[in-house]
């Protein structure tokens, strides 16, 4: 266990590369028609007016934004602290709209899954990218 407190820079950089790719991936299917994650911004917008989010086609180009360039951002580690809020108001509003009425199991479609992914980016919130594999410069603080 020494070891891991010694390294435990090394634990940001795991859960920024989680997170960043799971929410670049889920970004870009916003946008595109590709994988089984991609429903596009026409296919994104339909999903979010039947569970009733309003202007859902502006909706739907905000959260591909918020998701795409915000997983990008967290996996390089530039502006992280930006780009967690973002996913978090993503995931909460997720969680709030879509999830909770489905109970907690991610089986259901439940918040299970969204809430472990809003917890990861209010944690980048507050720990920021880490001082391992990042392009953001460090400032001086006093």
């Amino acid at each position: 266990m020494k070891w891991f407190e010694e390294h435990q820079e090394w634990g940001l950089v795991f859960l920024r590369l989680a997170l960043g790719i799971v929410f670049f991936i889920h970004g870009i299917g916003k946008f595109f028609v590709v994988g089984p994650y991609g429903a596009g911004l026409g296919g994104t917008a339909g999903y979010f007016q039947s569970v009733g989010i309003p202007v859902p086609l502006f909706f739907a180009g905000v959260v591909a934004v918020v998701e795409t360039l915000g997983g990008l951002a967290i996996l390089l580690g530039l502006f992280t602290r930006w780009a967690a809020l973002g996913i978090a108001i993503d995931m909460l509003v997720a969680i709030l709209l879509v999830h909770m009425p489905k109970g907690f199991s991610l089986m259901n479609g439940g918040v299970e899954y969204p809430l472990v992914l809003f917890s990861a980016a209010v944690t980048l919130l507050f720990t920021g990218a880490g001082e391992k594999w990042k392009l953001e410069k460090r400032r001086a603080r006093g």
